[in-house]
């Protein structure tokens, strides 16, 4: 003869119970992300209206002698799209220069050659600015695709960039 214990007939309920209680339940939306975050590139946005209903354009990016290289990135990204955007695209110099006149300082600067050993143009070229410990380090070339800006620590023989880079004597 089989019995029937209560029992686990009462747990199966409860779980029903439950199971239909839970099914009208949505999952929480994840908390919305921190406006502290640090952004890793700069991009242009849309301009907002101002006080009188005129449009406004957002703030520039502005260099910052006593901010950190990270509060810098903005305005190095930039610098780099502005002349990425011109008609020499991929020349050191015109970054170097540009990245001058936007009052980063030259001396602390690095460029790789625009040309290969044999001659040909770059697939690549990097170009960077000492600041502190860390380095603003700039990437373009038809290999790239889009411009990369980055701030990376920098290098303990006071450098940014490995490898070959050439004199910025101009």
């Amino acid at each position: 003869m089989i019995r029937l214990h209560r029992r686990p007939v009462a747990v199966l309920a409860v779980a029903a119970a439950l199971a239909v209680a839970m099914a009208g339940c949505t999952p929480t939306p994840p908390p919305a992300p921190s406006a502290a975050a640090p952004e890793v590139s700069s991009s242009a946005s849309a301009p907002s209206p101002g006080a009188d209903g005129s449009a406004s354009s957002p703030s520039a990016p502005a260099l910052s002698p006593t901010g950190s290289a990270t509060e810098n990135l903005p305005l190095f990204t930039q610098v780099v799209a502005e002349v990425w955007g011109g008609a020499e695209q991929v020349s050191g110099r015109a970054y170097i220069d540009a990245l001058d006149a936007a009052g980063f300082d030259k001396t602390a600067m690095q460029v790789t050659p625009d040309q290969t050993v044999i001659g040909n143009p770059a697939e690549s070229i990097e170009f960077s600015v000492r600041w502190g410990e860390e380095c603003l380090v700039g990437q373009v070339g038809p290999s790239i695709g889009d411009p990369v800006t980055a701030v990376l620590p920098g290098l303990s023989t006071g450098d940014c960039l490995i490898g070959q880079t050439r004199p910025i004597d101009w």
